[in-house]
């Protein structure tokens, strides 16, 4: 951590009108990895100009930015709820390849005027969220920005196993999801209107429910494609279908939709199965498994299939093409 958040001098007497240039750049960093605990893996955590740790198999890494404004408001969310936002949509991408979480690192870019208790209780959510995900904070960097942005880069491991790609689709297989579908949209929704109930849907929206260890699970179970839904399932299913070269064609009867998305959607006038098709941001898992080695938990939803040849690889929802959004796109905005 090497760049220059403020030009402070030391912490002020009063904590709670603390900024982060009286506190400074060290005092900021001290402040979020003060008593961190190591998993055993980890030789040299902050401190040093790297760090070092041990990984078993091969390492899988990914990396997530969040930007203030485009994936949070802080009107809208805590200091806590978007510290454990920034973890769990990033070990999401861990559990999408069957990987075992290790280690992360954060950036943080912020105004010198962002009071420091922010900067505290970001930190709490982080140490929350990587507590229940099973990874350790082993470093980062901070800098002066105009609006809060957060990079987090995870590292995992495979453990032996092959890591679960987008390309391992195979005709005649059943596609099945783990985790919330929708909720996070309808959240959004709400939030929108400026009102903050569903009380449910509207925390999915600040901190998403990552089904932790479902992953490895899939990828036990012989899961041959797997991603995390983040900007929509019929957008993200697009991927594992172009990567497959299949059709991935879904049954709406079989989804179950769940009442805090659909109280939003008779509240709003939305389509309750658009939000649970199109709505991002609840990193569930989908993936893709011979009949009958579906796990416990999850949900069958669809299957796959060859792809006629005036069609090509798509994703259909009872053999047709979808007519409302697919999802969302960072330079489309929808």
């Amino acid at each position: 951590m090497d760049a220059i958040i403020g030009s402070g001098t030391g912490p002020a007497t009063d904590r709670t009108a603390d900024t982060l240039a009286s506190v400074g750049e060290f005092g900021v960093i001290a402040q979020i990895t003060r008593d961190l605990v190591m998993s055993p893996q980890v030789s040299v955590g902050p401190g040093d100009d790297a760090a070092v740790f041990l990984v078993d198999g091969s390492a899988v890494t990914s990396t997530d930015l969040l930007v203030e404004g485009v994936h949070f408001r802080t009107d809208w969310s805590s200091a806590e709820e978007i510290g454990r936002k920034a973890v769990a949509v990033n070990v999401a991408d861990l559990e999408a390849m069957g990987a075992t979480p290790v280690s992360m690192v954060i950036g943080l870019g912020a105004p010198g005027s962002l009071p420091a208790q922010w900067v505290r209780e970001f930190s709490t959510g982080v140490r929350m969220e990587a507590d229940r995900a099973g990874i350790c904070l082993v470093g980062g960097d901070t800098t002066g920005a105009r609006e809060i942005t957060i990079c987090v880069t995870v590292i995992g491991q495979t453990e032996g196993r092959a890591p679960v790609l987008r390309s391992g689709a195979r005709t005649g297989q059943v596609l099945a999801v783990k985790g919330r579908l929708g909720w996070a949209a309808a959240g959004l929704s709400v939030l929108e209107r400026g009102f903050r109930s569903p009380r449910a849907a509207v925390d999915s929206q600040r901190v998403p429910r990552v089904p932790y260890g479902a992953g490895r699970e899939a990828a036990r179970a012989g899961a041959t494609a797997m991603l995390d839904v983040s900007d929509g399932l019929l957008a993200d299913l697009g991927h594992i279908a172009d990567a497959s070269r299949v059709v991935i064609d879904l049954d709406s009867a079989r989804f179950e939709i769940d009442e805090p998305v659909r109280a939003v959607a008779a509240a709003t006038g939305r389509d309750a199965l658009g939000l649970v098709l199109a709505g991002g941001e609840d990193h569930a898992l989908a993936a893709c498994f011979e009949v009958g080695s579906v796990p416990d938990g999850w949900q069958v939803l669809g299957r796959v299939r060859d792809p006629e040849a005036e069609e090509g690889p798509t994703v259909l929802v009872d053999g047709k093409h979808w007519e409302g959004s697919a999802g969302w796109d960072h330079y489309r905005r929808g």
